[in-house]
């Protein structure tokens, strides 16, 4: 017999026997609805005519010995046979998680962590150097680092002179000296011009001439420049790498 789901209208083939005689409760498995199927109706056997029983005759009243055919007994029924259930496919979810499979982690989140980790570690470990105080270790680093020279600088009067062709000669002389105990490294000394206001209107370097000094001693410096501006109010002497003092 053909079963039509009322629901999606999918129609199915399917053997009398798998219904049975009574009816039973399917399911469509394209929708999944369920319903109660009515048994096929029964077979209408074919009307076959019935064979009129001969008439006795009266000759046959006289011979006794002969017997008249009986009719044929019914055939028995088939044996009921009891119809394969319709077994259902259950419900899969081809997304779902099922072991031994695992649900898949996102990568770029652990990397933000371990990422994250490692700028606090490394703002705690420059914190831990800054704080222990260990200006070798920066400088070994390639970090800047602000270091202050025990070397003293003396400086001596601006001079100011003009020249035969116009232009005016600023000169700047001083001493350095070595009041520690250790012999010290000579930096650079570095020169700049304010004006009234504090700005710095001109600056440049003077190269001393040794770069080592014993404990106690002291070195001559001087420099000249030309066509400095006119502004200059203010001179400060500085090693290259500190503040002016």
């Amino acid at each position: 017999m053909i079963l039509e789901c009322p629901e999606c209208r999918t129609r199915y083939l399917v053997p009398d026997s798998a219904i049975g005689v009574d009816g039973r409760t399917v399911r469509c498995a394209n929708c999944r609805h369920s319903w109660f199927q009515d048994p096929p109706p029964a077979p209408i056997p074919d009307a076959q005519p019935l064979a009129a029983a001969p008439l006795a005759s009266p000759a046959d009243a006289d011979q006794p010995d002969r017997v008249s055919p009986s009719p044929a007994a019914p055939s028995p029924p088939p044996p009921f046979v009891e119809p394969d259930p319709i077994v259902t496919a259950p419900a899969y979810d081809a997304f779902a998680h099922r072991p031994p499979f695992r649900p898949r982690r996102d990568p770029s989140k652990r990397w933000t962590v371990i990422a994250i980790l490692a700028g606090l570690l490394m703002l705690a470990g420059v914190a831990a150097i800054v704080w222990v105080g260990a200006p070798g270790l920066l400088s070994r680093a390639g970090l800047p680092v602000a270091t202050e020279s025990p070397l003293k600088i003396k400086d001596n009067p601006i001079e100011r002179r003009e020249l035969e062709n116009g232009s005016e000669l600023f000169a700047v002389s001083g001493q350095i000296t070595n009041p520690s105990a250790e012999r010290q490294r000579v930096p650079d000394v570095r020169a700049e011009l304010r004006d009234a206001q504090g700005r710095i209107v001109y600056s440049w370097t003077i190269t001393p001439q040794q770069r080592t000094l014993a404990p106690g001693g002291a070195i001559d410096f001087n420099s000249a420049k030309l066509d400095v501006p006119s502004n200059s109010k203010r001179l400060e002497l500085s090693f290259a790498g500190e503040d002016g003092r």
